[in-house]
Protein backbone atom coordinates (compact mmCIF):
# COMPACT_ATOMS: atom_id res chain seq x y z
CA UNK A 1 0.00 0.00 0.00
CA UNK A 2 0.86 3.48 -0.83
CA UNK A 3 1.87 6.06 1.97
CA UNK A 4 1.33 9.25 2.36
CA UNK A 5 3.53 12.57 2.09
CA UNK A 6 2.83 15.62 3.72
CA UNK A 7 4.57 19.05 2.53
CA UNK A 8 5.02 21.94 4.51
CA UNK A 9 6.51 25.09 3.69
CA UNK A 10 8.37 24.24 1.12
CA UNK A 11 10.48 27.01 -0.43
CA UNK A 12 13.32 26.18 -3.57
CA UNK A 13 15.38 28.85 -4.95
CA UNK A 14 18.60 28.82 -6.71
CA UNK A 15 20.70 31.48 -6.15
CA UNK A 16 18.31 34.57 -6.21
CA UNK A 17 15.74 33.36 -8.68
CA UNK A 18 12.43 31.56 -6.73
CA UNK A 19 11.13 28.93 -7.92
CA UNK A 20 8.37 28.57 -5.59
CA UNK A 21 7.74 29.83 -1.72
CA UNK A 22 5.19 27.95 1.06
CA UNK A 23 4.18 25.08 -0.91
CA UNK A 24 2.20 23.22 1.39
CA UNK A 25 -0.38 19.67 0.53
CA UNK A 26 -0.65 16.38 1.21
CA UNK A 27 -0.39 13.25 -1.38
CA UNK A 28 -2.95 10.71 -0.09
CA UNK A 29 -1.54 7.41 0.21
CA UNK A 30 -2.54 5.18 -2.47
CA UNK A 31 -4.29 7.67 -4.50
CA UNK A 32 -3.42 8.94 -8.00
CA UNK A 33 -2.14 12.94 -7.65
CA UNK A 34 -1.16 15.27 -10.67
CA UNK A 35 0.90 17.99 -10.18
CA UNK A 36 0.04 20.83 -13.33
CA UNK A 37 1.42 24.69 -13.97
CA UNK A 38 2.58 26.79 -16.75
CA UNK A 39 6.29 25.63 -18.22
CA UNK A 40 8.53 26.95 -15.93
CA UNK A 41 6.84 26.78 -12.86
CA UNK A 42 8.94 24.07 -11.28
CA UNK A 43 7.08 20.87 -11.48
CA UNK A 44 10.41 18.59 -12.40
CA UNK A 45 12.18 20.31 -9.18
CA UNK A 46 9.14 19.76 -6.88
CA UNK A 47 9.59 16.07 -8.08
CA UNK A 48 13.29 15.66 -7.14
CA UNK A 49 12.85 17.78 -3.65
CA UNK A 50 10.35 14.71 -2.97
CA UNK A 51 13.00 12.16 -3.72
CA UNK A 52 15.69 14.33 -2.16
CA UNK A 53 17.86 15.04 -4.61
CA UNK A 54 17.45 18.77 -4.34
CA UNK A 55 17.63 20.79 -0.95
CA UNK A 56 14.88 23.30 -0.48
CA UNK A 57 15.47 26.57 1.38
CA UNK A 58 12.98 26.06 3.44
CA UNK A 59 10.04 23.40 4.78
CA UNK A 60 9.39 19.62 5.43
CA UNK A 61 8.47 16.79 3.36
CA UNK A 62 7.11 14.40 5.86
CA UNK A 63 7.17 9.99 4.87
CA UNK A 64 6.13 7.93 7.80
CA UNK A 65 7.42 10.19 10.82
CA UNK A 66 10.70 10.99 8.37
CA UNK A 67 11.10 14.17 7.17
CA UNK A 68 13.14 13.88 3.93
CA UNK A 69 14.59 17.42 3.90
CA UNK A 70 16.55 16.63 7.00
CA UNK A 71 18.09 13.11 6.06
CA UNK A 72 21.37 12.62 5.19
CA UNK A 73 23.49 9.53 4.34
CA UNK A 74 21.97 5.66 4.80
CA UNK A 75 18.81 7.19 6.21
CA UNK A 76 18.36 9.14 3.03
CA UNK A 77 19.29 5.86 1.17
CA UNK A 78 16.75 3.77 2.65
CA UNK A 79 13.71 6.47 2.56
CA UNK A 80 14.75 6.93 -1.66
CA UNK A 81 13.73 2.87 -1.43
CA UNK A 82 10.02 3.63 -0.98
CA UNK A 83 10.35 5.55 -4.75
CA UNK A 84 10.05 4.49 -8.11
CA UNK A 85 10.48 7.42 -10.91
CA UNK A 86 9.74 7.53 -14.22
CA UNK A 87 11.52 10.26 -15.53
CA UNK A 88 10.51 12.63 -18.68
CA UNK A 89 12.37 10.82 -21.00
CA UNK A 90 12.65 7.21 -20.07
CA UNK A 91 16.07 7.49 -18.82
CA UNK A 92 17.22 4.33 -20.49
CA UNK A 93 20.76 3.20 -21.09
CA UNK A 94 21.00 2.98 -24.65
CA UNK A 95 23.79 0.04 -25.10
CA UNK A 96 21.51 -2.13 -22.44
CA UNK A 97 19.01 -4.14 -23.70
CA UNK A 98 15.74 -3.33 -22.37
CA UNK A 99 15.60 -6.78 -19.74
CA UNK A 100 19.52 -5.37 -18.44
CA UNK A 101 18.02 -1.47 -18.21
CA UNK A 102 15.06 -3.20 -15.87
CA UNK A 103 17.38 -5.60 -14.15
CA UNK A 104 19.48 -2.63 -13.03
CA UNK A 105 18.11 -1.46 -9.95
CA UNK A 106 17.56 -4.90 -8.89
CA UNK A 107 21.46 -5.90 -9.48
CA UNK A 108 22.46 -2.60 -8.06
CA UNK A 109 20.39 -2.39 -4.68
CA UNK A 110 19.81 -5.96 -3.88
CA UNK A 111 21.63 -9.54 -3.77
CA UNK A 112 18.83 -11.58 -5.27
CA UNK A 113 20.28 -14.62 -7.75
CA UNK A 114 20.03 -13.90 -11.67
CA UNK A 115 17.18 -16.57 -11.51
CA UNK A 116 15.32 -14.36 -8.95
CA UNK A 117 16.17 -11.26 -11.03
CA UNK A 118 14.81 -12.62 -14.26
CA UNK A 119 11.46 -13.53 -12.97
CA UNK A 120 10.93 -10.11 -11.42
CA UNK A 121 11.67 -8.43 -14.66
CA UNK A 122 9.42 -10.74 -16.81
CA UNK A 123 6.67 -9.92 -14.14
CA UNK A 124 7.31 -6.43 -14.46
CA UNK A 125 7.65 -6.17 -18.35
CA UNK A 126 4.42 -8.02 -18.54
CA UNK A 127 2.85 -5.64 -16.27
CA UNK A 128 3.46 -2.83 -18.75
CA UNK A 129 3.05 -4.59 -21.81
CA UNK A 130 6.36 -5.62 -22.91
CA UNK A 131 6.62 -9.32 -22.98
CA UNK A 132 8.78 -10.41 -25.91
CA UNK A 133 10.98 -7.48 -26.35
CA UNK A 134 13.09 -8.57 -23.22
CA UNK A 135 16.27 -8.75 -25.85
CA UNK A 136 15.56 -4.75 -27.98
CA UNK A 137 17.75 -2.06 -27.28
CA UNK A 138 15.89 1.42 -26.80
CA UNK A 139 17.07 2.90 -29.73
CA UNK A 140 15.09 -0.22 -31.27
CA UNK A 141 11.47 0.66 -30.05
CA UNK A 142 9.13 3.08 -29.56
CA UNK A 143 8.58 6.30 -27.34
CA UNK A 144 5.67 4.58 -26.15
CA UNK A 145 7.67 1.51 -24.94
CA UNK A 146 10.62 3.33 -24.16
CA UNK A 147 8.35 5.43 -21.94
CA UNK A 148 6.88 1.67 -20.67
CA UNK A 149 10.65 -0.23 -19.72
CA UNK A 150 11.24 3.05 -17.85
CA UNK A 151 7.69 2.33 -16.09
CA UNK A 152 8.94 -1.43 -15.80
CA UNK A 153 12.11 -0.47 -14.23
CA UNK A 154 10.18 2.08 -11.71
CA UNK A 155 8.20 -0.63 -10.31
CA UNK A 156 10.99 -3.73 -10.04
CA UNK A 157 11.47 -2.62 -6.49
CA UNK A 158 8.02 -2.87 -5.87
CA UNK A 159 7.78 1.52 -4.48
CA UNK A 160 5.09 2.31 -2.46
CA UNK A 161 5.43 5.92 -4.02
CA UNK A 162 5.56 6.57 -7.80
CA UNK A 163 6.68 9.67 -9.59
CA UNK A 164 6.16 10.29 -12.62
CA UNK A 165 7.68 13.43 -14.97
CA UNK A 166 5.56 13.88 -18.50
CA UNK A 167 4.57 10.45 -19.44
CA UNK A 168 2.79 11.83 -22.40
CA UNK A 169 5.83 14.06 -23.57
CA UNK A 170 6.75 13.25 -27.24
CA UNK A 171 3.68 10.61 -27.33
CA UNK A 172 0.73 10.91 -29.72
CA UNK A 173 -3.09 11.01 -28.23
CA UNK A 174 -3.53 7.52 -28.58
CA UNK A 175 -0.53 6.35 -26.87
CA UNK A 176 -0.83 8.99 -24.00
CA UNK A 177 -4.34 7.77 -23.37
CA UNK A 178 -2.59 3.56 -22.86
CA UNK A 179 -0.58 4.87 -20.98
CA UNK A 180 -3.03 6.67 -18.77
CA UNK A 181 -4.78 3.30 -18.55
CA UNK A 182 -2.02 1.24 -17.39
CA UNK A 183 -1.22 3.88 -14.51
CA UNK A 184 -4.76 3.65 -13.31
CA UNK A 185 -4.66 -0.07 -13.91
CA UNK A 186 -1.38 -0.32 -11.78
CA UNK A 187 -2.80 1.64 -8.92
CA UNK A 188 -5.66 -0.43 -8.45
CA UNK A 189 -3.12 -3.63 -8.60
CA UNK A 190 -0.33 -2.37 -6.77
CA UNK A 191 -2.08 0.53 -4.05
CA UNK A 192 0.87 3.03 -4.47
CA UNK A 193 1.03 6.55 -4.01
CA UNK A 194 1.36 8.41 -7.40
CA UNK A 195 2.38 11.72 -8.43
CA UNK A 196 1.92 12.98 -11.88
CA UNK A 197 3.33 16.32 -13.52
CA UNK A 198 2.24 16.44 -16.47
CA UNK A 199 0.69 19.57 -19.42
CA UNK A 200 -2.15 17.05 -20.88
CA UNK A 201 -5.38 18.33 -19.74
CA UNK A 202 -7.21 15.07 -20.64
CA UNK A 203 -4.93 13.17 -18.20
CA UNK A 204 -5.31 16.07 -15.83
CA UNK A 205 -9.59 16.29 -16.14
CA UNK A 206 -10.21 12.10 -16.36
CA UNK A 207 -6.97 10.16 -14.47
CA UNK A 208 -6.64 11.67 -11.33
CA UNK A 209 -8.09 11.70 -7.76
CA UNK A 210 -6.56 14.33 -7.07
CA UNK A 211 -5.12 17.80 -9.16
CA UNK A 212 -2.71 20.82 -7.60
CA UNK A 213 -1.50 23.88 -10.06
CA UNK A 214 1.67 25.22 -9.62
CA UNK A 215 1.65 29.02 -10.53
CA UNK A 216 3.38 32.18 -9.99
CA UNK A 217 5.91 30.82 -7.75
CA UNK A 218 3.44 29.09 -5.00
CA UNK A 219 0.75 26.53 -5.09
CA UNK A 220 -2.54 28.09 -6.46
CA UNK A 221 -4.80 24.92 -5.24
CA UNK A 222 -4.24 21.63 -4.58
CA UNK A 223 -7.75 19.19 -3.81
CA UNK A 224 -9.97 16.34 -4.80
CA UNK A 225 -10.36 16.26 -9.02
CA UNK A 226 -14.18 17.47 -8.72
CA UNK A 227 -12.91 20.36 -6.26
CA UNK A 228 -10.61 21.70 -9.34
CA UNK A 229 -12.61 21.27 -11.59
CA UNK A 230 -15.63 23.36 -10.51
CA UNK A 231 -13.39 26.10 -9.39
CA UNK A 232 -14.51 29.77 -10.29
CA UNK A 233 -10.61 30.32 -9.27
CA UNK A 234 -9.29 32.58 -12.11
CA UNK A 235 -6.12 30.40 -12.33
CA UNK A 236 -7.03 27.07 -12.17
CA UNK A 237 -10.34 27.41 -14.30
CA UNK A 238 -8.17 29.15 -17.29
CA UNK A 239 -5.69 26.65 -17.04
CA UNK A 240 -7.80 23.22 -16.56
CA UNK A 241 -10.08 24.61 -19.04
CA UNK A 242 -7.30 25.74 -21.89
CA UNK A 243 -8.48 29.23 -21.85
CA UNK A 244 -7.19 32.77 -23.08
CA UNK A 245 -9.04 34.66 -21.27
CA UNK A 246 -7.92 34.92 -17.66
CA UNK A 247 -4.13 35.65 -15.81
CA UNK A 248 -2.09 33.58 -17.54
CA UNK A 249 -0.36 35.14 -20.66
CA UNK A 250 2.28 33.61 -23.06
CA UNK A 251 4.96 34.72 -20.75
CA UNK A 252 3.29 33.23 -17.94
CA UNK A 253 1.88 36.38 -16.25
CA UNK A 254 -0.50 38.72 -18.27
CA UNK A 255 0.27 42.27 -18.00
CA UNK A 256 -2.00 45.00 -16.26
CA UNK A 257 -2.84 46.61 -20.16
CA UNK A 258 -3.62 43.23 -20.74
CA UNK A 259 -5.78 42.11 -18.44
CA UNK A 260 -7.42 45.36 -18.38
CA UNK A 261 -7.96 44.85 -22.24
CA UNK A 262 -10.38 42.01 -20.79
CA UNK A 263 -12.13 43.14 -17.97
CA UNK A 264 -15.52 42.97 -18.54
CA UNK A 265 -15.37 40.20 -21.22
CA UNK A 266 -17.57 37.19 -20.60
CA UNK A 267 -15.99 34.09 -19.47
CA UNK A 268 -16.86 31.30 -21.19
CA UNK A 269 -18.71 28.53 -19.30
CA UNK A 270 -17.03 25.61 -17.53
CA UNK A 271 -16.74 22.47 -19.43
CA UNK A 272 -18.87 19.42 -18.08
CA UNK A 273 -16.63 17.48 -15.90
CA UNK A 274 -16.08 14.13 -17.26
CA UNK A 275 -16.06 10.83 -15.56
CA UNK A 276 -12.93 9.16 -14.16
CA UNK A 277 -11.17 6.58 -16.05
CA UNK A 278 -11.90 3.91 -14.86
CA UNK A 279 -9.59 0.35 -14.58
CA UNK A 280 -10.09 -1.63 -17.79
CA UNK A 281 -11.62 -4.76 -15.96
CA UNK A 282 -14.35 -1.81 -14.26
CA UNK A 283 -12.75 -2.98 -10.65
CA UNK A 284 -13.06 -0.20 -8.57
CA UNK A 285 -9.63 1.00 -6.77
CA UNK A 286 -9.52 1.66 -3.00
CA UNK A 287 -9.06 5.05 -4.00
CA UNK A 288 -12.13 5.80 -6.36
CA UNK A 289 -14.86 8.25 -5.37
CA UNK A 290 -18.17 8.06 -6.88
CA UNK A 291 -18.47 10.71 -9.95
CA UNK A 292 -20.43 13.62 -8.12
CA UNK A 293 -20.05 13.13 -4.58
CA UNK A 294 -17.34 15.48 -3.88
CA UNK A 295 -19.46 18.07 -5.32
CA UNK A 296 -23.01 17.11 -3.82
CA UNK A 297 -20.93 16.51 -0.38
CA UNK A 298 -19.65 20.60 -0.39
CA UNK A 299 -22.77 21.85 -1.68
CA UNK A 300 -21.39 22.42 -5.38
CA UNK A 301 -23.75 22.39 -8.41
CA UNK A 302 -21.25 20.62 -11.13
CA UNK A 303 -21.01 22.30 -14.56
CA UNK A 304 -24.30 20.88 -16.94
CA UNK A 305 -23.67 17.74 -18.91
CA UNK A 306 -21.23 16.51 -16.04
CA UNK A 307 -20.88 12.72 -15.71
CA UNK A 308 -23.42 12.25 -18.43
CA UNK A 309 -22.94 8.59 -18.37
CA UNK A 310 -24.46 8.25 -14.71
CA UNK A 311 -27.75 6.18 -13.98
CA UNK A 312 -31.43 7.61 -13.11
CA UNK A 313 -32.13 8.26 -9.33
CA UNK A 314 -29.86 11.08 -7.88
CA UNK A 315 -28.69 14.13 -10.72
CA UNK A 316 -24.53 13.73 -11.33
CA UNK A 317 -24.07 10.63 -9.40
CA UNK A 318 -22.96 7.50 -11.03
CA UNK A 319 -24.01 5.01 -8.68
CA UNK A 320 -21.97 2.21 -6.99
CA UNK A 321 -18.33 3.20 -6.02
CA UNK A 322 -18.30 5.82 -3.35
CA UNK A 323 -22.16 6.64 -4.28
Amino acid sequence: MGVEIAVSGLTKQFGSQLIWDDVTLTLPAGEISVLLGPSGTGKSVFLKTLVGLIRPEKGSILIEGQDIVRLRGDDLYEIRKLFGVLFQDGALFGSMTLFDNVAFPLREHTRKSEKEVAAIVHEKMDLVGLTGAEKKLPGEISGGMRKRAGLARALVLDPEILLIDEPDSGLDPVRTSYINQLFVDLNAQIDATFLIVTHDINTARTVPDNIGLLYHKHLAMFGPREMLLSSEEPVVRQFLNAQTVGPIGMSEEKDAEELAAESGQELPPLPPIPLQLPTSDRTPRRAERGAGVWCRDNGITPPPGSFASTTAGVPGVRHGVGA
